[in-house]
């Protein structure tokens, strides 16, 4: 072989995956939204005494306030990918952003408590529409075979902000729970200013939702729903645990269900990697099986110890399982990635909303069965679901 010549190496320049400083901060921005959204979702759970006393409400009547952000985060997410591909991501995510800064300061100036719930509704409405469009964009600039490893970041991001809402909503209670709110509204309005660059040129393609609902979306979609509901959902049966038959204070069931969260954030990025290394298909398998194992042996172990390790290391087994369905089903075919990823996410969540109506009678009826079930569809279900592997999977 010859010589390479100047020409050909402009064109080797010019072809060659971008990893400069630009995209960098591209990333870096899309981490930071990813950590705005479980961030405003879980700011109250540890302000609820505060909020209810504020509007003559019970903690119990104050819980609404998570409920009333979860239910449009996730019902909107069915379609709200699909439709920010129509109308331009960025576009779509700035405006969103700037809905959040708004709906903020409505629930931190609230004057009654169902204008606090509203408030809430549209936060959860507005982060329906920025979530699946930040991962899309996080696809479109990085390179197929570091997908894993950057969807690792992006989820350590996002439990970050999940594990950290409830320290720093408690903080700012200190003076008041409205301070939580005023602070989410600045976060807010600095994204909105960053804004999402744009990763690719505009198709003159109007994205369907139908596009979205393909066979092989729908059944990534599923096992995240199974997954999440009966792994990531369960932080309360390990609370109900914890005081039954530990009796554990409040602050103290806290402390051993942090556990989760942070081994998530230290594991993410080496999962990502896994994923790059072994497969998605294969990483979201093996995190819920082992997942599964560990959420029988939380069940039945008798030493305090090893209830709150174990636990700990479910969360590492999510993780495995959310990069893994992100990388599924950001790499599979079809132009619609937003809507995609949008109807994968909506079911997880709707999968954690669920649990506790599923979860709870039986916990009542037998606590060890309880836990048994949702053990056993992680075993069983995704591997049914998943069963027929896919050409543009990673194995």
């Amino acid at each position: 072989m010859g010589p390479t010549t100047q020409d050909e190496r402009a064109t080797m320049t010019t072809t060659a995956p971008r990893t400069g400083l630009r995209d960098r901060a591209t990333l870096a921005a899309l981490y930071a939204g990813g950590f705005l959204g479980p961030f405003g979702g879980a700011m109250t759970s540890s302000i609820l005494p505060e909020i209810g006393a504020d509007f003559d409400r019970t903690g119990g009547g104050a819980a609404a306030t998570l409920t009333t952000y979860l239910l449009p985060f996730a019902g909107l997410m069915l379609f709200s990918g699909t439709l920010g591909a129509r109308w331009g991501a960025p576009r779509t995510v700035r405006t969103a952003y700037l809905v959040y800064v708004l709906a903020s300061v409505l629930c931190a100036v609230s004057w009654s408590f169902p204008v606090l719930l509203a408030g809430r509704a549209v936060q959860g409405a507005a982060n329906a529409f920025t979530t699946p469009l930040l991962l899309a964009a996080i696809a479109a600039v990085t390179r197929e075979d570091r997908l894993g490893r950057t969807l690792g970041v992006f989820a350590a991001m996002q439990a970050a902000g999940q594990t950290s809402a409830p320290l720093v909503g408690g903080l700012a209670a200190e003076a008041s729970w409205r301070w939580a709110f005023a602070g989410a509204a600045v976060v807010a309005a600095l994204l909105a200013w960053i804004g999402l660059p744009r990763t690719t040129a505009p198709s003159g393609e109007r994205p369907r939702l139908r596009s979205a609902w393909r066979p092989s979306v729908v059944r990534i979609a599923v096992t995240a729903f199974v997954a999440w509901g009966c792994l990531g959902g369960l932080s309360f049966l390990v609370a109900f645990r914890l005081g039954d038959d530990f009796g554990l204070s409040a602050g103290q069931r806290g402390l051993v269900l942090t556990g989760f969260g942070l081994a998530g954030i230290l594991t993410a990025r080496l999962v990502g990697r896994a994923v790059d290394r072994f497969g998605a298909r294969r990483c979201v398998l093996v995190g819920t099986a082992t997942g599964g194992v560990l959420l029988a042996a939380v069940a039945t172990l008798p030493a305090l110890w090893a209830v709150g390790l174990l636990w700990a290391l479910t969360g590492a087994c999510s993780q495995g399982v959310i990069v893994g369905v992100n990388t599924l089903v950001l790499t599979g075919e079809g132009p619609n990635r937003g809507g995609s990823v949008s109807v994968v996410q909506s079911l997880r969540f709707l999968g954690a909303a669920l649990s506790p109506t599923a979860f709870v009678p039986l916990y009542h009826l037998d606590p060890v069965l309880a836990f048994l079930v949702p053990a056993a569809l992680l075993v069983l279900v995704p591997p049914l679901v998943l069963r027929r592997g896919r050409p543009d999977e990673h194995v």
